[in-house]
Formats: structure tokens, C-alpha cells, sequence
């Protein structure tokens, strides 16, 4: 089963940095100076999440403004939400888990759709909906990279992104794994410098990042 349909492969999204930032906008007037920071750092991957009541608003303020961001959502729970981010102009959607309706809405979208996994049969169940590419979440919690090997172990062909817990320290063990083209992060997007509108320190956090784990 093909989703040669969907406007962005996991697989361009998966190598379009090693840090995939996971936001939370508690304001919508924080979603284009975060992204122009993000942008200034190098960062064009944004996952924004949709734990507040801002994050679809802004996932089409910053798709309009920056056509030039891989611009989507995370916490993507059910199917509404999958269609409200496709129209805020999204271009992926990630869960942290999956449901066989979620799984087939994803499949028929034109949104790249990233189911989230922590164990084998949720993993045969993705494969089975023709998904190849897989969030590992939350990645420490459930056994960090010990966890992952043995998870990804019997499955060939595919790609994980691990997200939960993970920061500077540790990125880079999780990146040495072969089928881990990137991570999920909120350590380059932290919450007191959102607040506070420290754009310039979140351009050098996502710099720092980039620099040491390209």
C-alpha cells in the first residue's frame, strides 16, 4: 500500500533536520516570531502541537506567512483533528499513538500522517495500513534506546523519529541508530524563553542543535 499521494513524504520530512521542535503556543501572537526564530536557526521543521487552543490558528498563520516551513501538527488524537489540520494548511500530522480509524483517515489524507508506537502489535498494525514511518513516543519513559532496538528489531524498512525526554545529552546516541533520521525535541523551544519572547536565545539553542547533530 502506497501514500505516494500525500503532498510531503515522511521520508523529506524525516531528513529535513535532526530536531524536529516540538511547540506549544499558549498565544497567538508568539506563532510567526517563533517560527522566524526557529527559520533564523535553521530550523524549517515545526511541529506544532494541539494542546491549546491556539495550534491550528497557528499552523495557518505560519504556513501562510512562511511558505518556505515544513509547517504541521503533533498530538493529533482523531480523525476531526486530522481534517482541521489539513485545512489550517498543515503539511503532516503526528499522534502519539493510533486507532485503525485514525490510521485509514491518515492513509486516504494529503497530509503526511505519523503514527505514534511503543510496541510491536502497534507497530504490525501501522505496517499493515502501509505506514513505513513511525513516532516512538513517549521514547525515554518506555525504555529509551534499549526499547527501540528491541522494537524496531524484527521490522525491516522502517524509520522512526523517537520524541519524549529526549534533549542535547542524548540526541545524539538516538540518531546513531540506523533507522532514526531524527528527533523530536522541546529543548530548543522551551517554554520560559517562549513566554518571554527570548527569540534570539531560541535561534542559538536551534543553531547549537543543528550544529551538533548534522
Amino acid at each position: 500500500m502506497s501514500h505516494s499521494h500525500w503532498t510531503l513524504q515522511p521520508s523529506k520530512l524525516f531528513k529535513s533536520g535532526p530536531v524536529v521542535p516540538v511547540i506549544v503556543i499558549s498565544e497567538l501572537s508568539q506563532a510567526l516570531p517563533l517560527a522566524k526564530a526557529l527559520l533564523d536557526g535553521g530550523v524549517n521543521v515545526m511541529e506544532v502541537t494541539l494542546r491549546t487552543e491556539h495550534g491550528l490558528a497557528a499552523i495557518e498563520a505560519i504556513a501562510k506567512a512562511y511558505p518556505q516551513a515544513l509547517i504541521g501538527a503533533g498530538t493529533v488524537v482523531n480523525t476531526q483533528q486530522l481534517a482541521d489540520v489539513e485545512q489550517a494548511g498543515g503539511m503532516f500530522a503526528i499522534s502519539p499513538g493510533a486507532t485503525p480509524a485514525l490510521l485509514a483517515a491518515g492513509a486516504k489524507s494529503k497530509m503526511s500522517f505519523i503514527p505514534g508506537v511503543t510496541s510491536p502489535s502497534e507497530l504490525m498494525v501501522g505496517l499493515e495500513y502501509g505506514y513505513d514511518h513511525f513516532k516512538f513516543f513517549p521514547a525515554e519513559a518506555s525504555g529509551g534506546i534499549p526499547a527501540l532496538k528491541a522494537l524496531s528489531a524484527p521490522f525491516g524498512g522502517i524509520t522512526i523519529c523517537p520524541t519524549g525526554g529526549i534533549s542535547l545529552k542524548n540526541a545524539k546516541d538516538y540518531l546513531a541508530l540506523d533507522f532514526v533520521h531524527c528527533i523530536g525535541g522541546s529543548w530548543i523551544v522551551p517554554m520560559d524563553l517562549v513566554e518571554a519572547g527570548e527569540w534570539e536565545k531560541i535561534t542559538q539553542l536551534c543553531k547549537e542543535a543543528v550544529s551538533a547533530l548534522s
